[in-house]
């Protein structure tokens, strides 16, 4: 339907300002919607019993209390199903536990980024799916895919680093160091991600000359539509028609008031009341069906390049979805790792029960459970988190006290509540004081029941259910919330009765729900098995109960690896006095505060508390008495062996532990002695070595200066010895002038010289002490040589070779 169109822009509503040049980059990206969760398979089937179990151990928030530190959602899914999976063999515990104290190494030393929140695994998941089934994937999955690359070659990069510093982390770091150094990343493939997508994850025009072109193109088409419109707008001459530039559908249109007249053809697309007209002008329809062909090339072109993308990763298909496996199963350890570090855990020492038999190692005396200051984690849990949310009140009101002090002149409004900074902070102190209390668990090997005893609200029911999360923890992987030195027994299953199983669509009563529980636990449990029974026998008559209470327990003691139960019932406590298998305890009660104290005091039945609580909360006395007659004495008699009992628990509790700080303080002398002894020997090694030091620079200086010396003699030895070979050798030129001159000697001169050539002959012999004439210095003869008729003697340092006329015997 084609109308007369009258078009007037008003100044204020147009969409587009006149005289301002104006276009739109458009960057199409072929199904940027993100993908769906991927699904996890679910844990193997588990019976009944078990389920209950964890449903009232509260497992399933303990494991999403683990997973809030994965960095991926698909970390946190996989952390849940490990978690909750719970089948684990022995060694696979085991495994599971090098994994974590591997992880907690790696994060001690610093030199590793363990970041995974970076990185979208579930989109990499997607596009793995999508280069399957060869479709195009998205910009979003190729940056996702591209961070995951980078990411792994930086952890790689890192692992190596610290190898090179010290070749034994790789020991340490086991088996992660294995699985990262085997990680296959291709480096080729972020290059061209980076070339062809931007951050944003939309396509690069420089990815292809096509697109490039498209682009361009609708670029160009946009500029004539806008130059359209506003040609339009300017012919109009009407102040008071309202004009306004709409897209619909990707098409240029008009939108106009219902009641207004314009002044150009155009296509009415809608009318209505409220709404005006929204009129495709013709002469922008030509321009509009080519705009939609040149977005739909852009369209086309983008796709070729994701698809090219696709099919690049379907080369190293393989390798990549082994990294996407290998970054979630290490997101998933650095879970474990982080949680066991953000609660202070231990490591624990996992020990395998089998047939009765002593594990290698250990001996009979050893412990089946050492778990000495153990926390609930689900409390310690919710105490740091109310903590936490009590100190950023006191930033809120602190920010919220400034705020309204930069603001004097502002008038409070009705109902605005008033800020104590003052109370706020008090609760913050009480809540760092009222800190969970840890329990200590010793279970020796030979005890297999242990009987728990003490009041309502007294913490026996968070005792089971430490002890229970602390035993699957451990087969998980995951650190203890406890002290050093921990010693757990791996099991197969825990299995728990624990709370009001009161069920009204089976007709069960609480006693019937129970005892239901109990008999499938019966029937499912091993000699392999954790068994946690609350209030064993309650709920029925108290004789009743109390002999079927003792008939299971005595079941479970010969079925079971070790069985916790807690009892109000006085006869269960004698069990221990009739079979060694059992072992009583119970939970402390501060009589004068007339709260518990929740502390375990081993070795120790329960006593009542009942008539001492009433008596001291002002029950009329008469009553009291009557009730203690009631009661009877033989009761009141055990209760007052329990009492002391409990005396004499705490007296050696107190020299226990006085003991223990005097064992302390002596081990902290001994170390300071050690200390100052291994100080004293450093400084006598050092003044060893500076007295060694000062003797050798020393004996250098006299070497030295003997040395000098030396050169000095020899050279002056040397310059005489010259002397007196030249004055020798003038006087034979003086004696061979003068026989020259006589050439016929007289008798006496004759005889002179036959005089001196016989005693020339007669040379003296070696060690003969002579006489050197141009010395004046005695000398030794050391060689005669008689063929030369000359004598070789040594004076001092200085050796001579001398004629017989040279020296005088």
């Amino acid at each position: 339907m084609i109308l007369p169109a009258r078009f007037i822009v008003s100044p204020v509503s147009a969409a587009f300002p006149v005289g301002v040049v104006w276009f739109t980059r458009i960057k199409f990206q072929a199904s940027l919607k993100r993908p769906s969760a991927v699904r996890i398979e679910p844990a193997p089937h588990k019976s009944p019993a078990l389920l209950n179990s964890l449903r009232v151990l509260e497992w399933d928030k303990l494991c999403d209390s683990v997973a809030c530190f994965a960095g991926t959602s698909l970390g946190r899914e996989a952390t849940k199903t490990q978690l909750g999976y719970l089948n684990q063999t022995y060694e696979e515990s085991l495994r599971l536990l090098e994994e974590t104290n591997a992880a907690v190494e790696m994060h001690r030393h610093g030199g590793f980024s363990l970041d995974f929140g970076g990185i979208d695994v579930a989109l990499v998941k997607s596009a793995i799916q999508h280069a399957q089934r060869d479709l195009p994937v998205t910009g979003y999955e190729a940056i996702a895919l591209s961070s995951l690359l980078q990411f792994s070659e930086i952890l790689q990069l890192n692992l190596r680093a610290v190898l090179k510093e010290d070749a034994d982390w790789h020991r340490r770091l086991m088996p992660l160091s294995e699985e990262i150094l085997q990680m296959v990343v291709n480096r080729s493939l972020i290059k061209l991600i980076q070339q062809v997508i931007d951050e944003d994850g939309s396509v690069k025009d420089s990815a292809s000359p096509a697109l490039r072109r498209s682009r361009e193109q609708v670029q160009v088409l946009e500029k004539k539509l806008y130059q359209l419109m506003d040609s339009l707008a300017r012919s109009e001459k009407e102040e008071s028609s309202f004009l306004e530039v709409s897209n619909v559908d990707g098409r240029w249109c008009i939108r106009s008031g219902s009641d207004n007249q314009t002044n150009f053809r155009g296509l009415l697309l809608s009318s209505g009341p409220g709404r005006g007209n929204i009129i495709e002008p013709l002469a922008a329809v030509p321009l509009n069906d080519e705009l939609q062909r040149a977005r739909t090339a852009v369209a086309k072109a983008e796709d070729e390049v994701l698809l090219m993308l696709a099919k690049k990763m379907q080369l190293d298909l393989d390798c990549i979805e082994m990294l996407l496996h290998s970054i979630i199963r290490l997101d998933v350890i650095n879970a474990r790792a982080k949680y066991g570090l953000s609660y202070g855990g231990t490591c624990p020492d996992l020990i395998l029960f089998q047939d009765n038999n002593i594990p290698e190692g250990l001996e009979s005396r050893e412990w089946t459970l050492f778990l000495p200051e153990a926390y609930h984690p689900l409390l310690l849990q919710q105490h740091r988190q109310k903590l936490q949310k009590a100190k950023k009140d006191i930033i809120d009101a602190t920010a919220e006290i400034g705020r309204r002090k930069m603001q004097p002149e502002r008038v409070p409004q009705k109902g605005e509540p008033d800020i104590n900074l003052p109370a706020l902070k008090e609760r913050v102190a009480a809540l760092e004081q009222a800190c969970p209390v840890p329990v200590d668990f010793f279970i020796s090997m030979k005890t297999k029941v242990l009987v728990i005893t003490g009041p309502n609200t007294g913490g026996k029911t968070v005792c089971l259910k430490t002890v229970g999360l602390a035993t699957m923890m451990a087969k998980s992987g995951l650190h203890i919330l406890s002290a050093e030195s921990v010693k757990i027994p791996w099991v197969d299953s825990v299995f728990a009765d624990i709370g009001d199983e009161q069920s009204l669509s089976q007709s069960l009563s609480t006693f019937s729900g129970h005892l239901k529980q109990i008999n499938d636990i019966l029937s499912e449990s091993t000699a392999q098995s954790l068994v946690l029974l609350d209030e064993v026998g309650a709920g029925t008559n108290p004789l009743e109960g109390a002999a079927l209470g003792m008939a299971l327990l005595e079941t479970f003691a010969d079925k079971s690896l070790l069985t916790i139960a807690t009892t109000h019932h006085g006869e269960i406590k004698t069990l221990k006095y009739s079979n060694e298998a059992f072992e009583n305890a119970c939970m402390e009660f501060d009589d004068v505060k007339l709260k518990p104290t929740y502390k375990i005091l081993w070795g120790i039945p329960g006593r009542s508390n009942a008539i001492n609580i009433a008596e001291q909360l002002g029950l009329p006395a008469k009553i009291v008495e009557d009730a203690r007659v009631l009661y009877g004495s033989a009761s009141a008699e055990i209760n007052e062996v329990i009492i002391d009992m409990e005396r004499f628990k705490q007296e050696s509790r107190n020299l226990l532990e006085e003991a223990q700080n005097y064992l302390k303080l002596s081990r902290d002398l001994h170390e300071s002695l050690l200390r100052a002894k291994r100080k004293i020997q450093r400084h006598r090694t050092t003044l060893r070595r500076m007295k060694l030091r000062k003797i050798e620079e020393a004996a250098a200086r006299a070497r030295s200066m003997l040395h000098s010396k030396a050169r000095q003699f020899r050279a002056s030895a040397a310059q005489k010895a010259q002397t007196t070979r030249v004055d020798l050798s003038q006087l034979e030129k003086n004696e061979k002038l003068n026989s020259t001159k006589n050439t016929i000697p007289s008798p006496q001169v004759s005889m002179d010289t036959v005089a001196k050539t016989g005693r020339t002959a007669e040379l003296p012999k070696v060690g003969t002490l002579v006489h050197i004439s141009s010395l004046g210095r005695k000398g030794t003869v050391v060689k005669v040589d008689p063929s030369r008729e000359e004598v070789v003697v040594q004076s001092g340092m200085m050796k001579m070779r001398l004629k017989s006329t040279d020296f005088r015997a």
